[in-house]
């Protein structure tokens, strides 16, 4: 990979969506080769992501705050949080499918609309929704969380050679209390380990955002900075 040409573009700076004042850019992986697991699973080590079809990594002028970050499943510790959360939840139910349902949009409509009817996603489209979760890329799992007949929650994610990518989780907004995205990441981590992959992408960790530096809170997990992966303990 290293040593091939790849068509690469740039967008237009834009107002960023995360940081008040800041300018946001793009670098826009347009080559159809990066479209399959191998070559996405590259492009990930190298901080890139996807949503829908477009493979994406921030490349803004002014500021480096987004640091992809991935837990190093193998050496995962659960916090007493996290504990709390499993024995909160431990009367749902957990499957997967390796193909969207049917019912997975009602619930992501209810998610977008009600959650985040403050947001850009709002107000929810069929269209949008998939555009944005399906790709040509890489195969997914979908990690559903029922209780009893009732689906609660849906975690969408990419399978990768060495690695799975958490791409989006909705939930029932009746179910907030009960921490749904922590217990969807929890599986997620779960569900690597038993596949013997080493790493799971949580996307990007934002420090000076609240809404989005959640994810430095799964321990240990390696940051990518200025191109390299660096280990994060729980002691820092």
């Amino acid at each position: 990979m290293n040593n091939e040409n790849f068509k690469l573009g740039l967008t237009k700076t834009f107002d960023c969506n995360y940081i008040d004042s800041q300018q946001e850019q793009l670098l826009i992986a347009l080559d159809d080769r990066f479209h399959n697991s191998k070559n996405y699973t590259w492009l990930m080590e190298q901080g890139f992501r996807r949503s829908g079809d477009q493979i994406y990594r921030p490349n803004c002028p002014n500021c480096t705050q987004c640091q992809s970050i991935r837990v190093l499943v193998d050496q995962f510790l659960l916090s007493k949080s996290q504990k709390r959360v499993l024995k909160r939840t431990n009367h749902f139910e957990i499957n997967r499918s390796t193909e969207i349902k049917a019912i997975y949009y009602p619930l992501y409509e209810k998610y977008i609309n009600t959650i985040h009817h403050n947001g850009s996603m709002f107000p929810a489209t069929f269209e949008q929704y998939s555009s944005f979760l399906t790709n040509d890329i890489t195969q997914q799992l979908f990690i559903e969380t029922w209780h009893e007949e009732k689906l609660i929650s849906v975690a969408v994610t990419d399978c990768l050679k060495n690695a799975l990518s958490a791409v989006y989780t909705f939930y029932h907004p009746d179910y907030r209390e009960f921490g749904l995205g922590v217990l969807s990441i929890l599986n997620q981590i779960k569900l690597t380990k038993e596949l013997n992959k080493p790493y799971l992408y949580l996307g990007y960790q934002i420090d000076d955002c609240q809404k989005m530096n959640y994810k430095n809170r799964y321990f240990p997990h390696q940051r990518l900075v200025e191109n390299s992966w660096i280990i994060v303990n729980k002691s820092r």
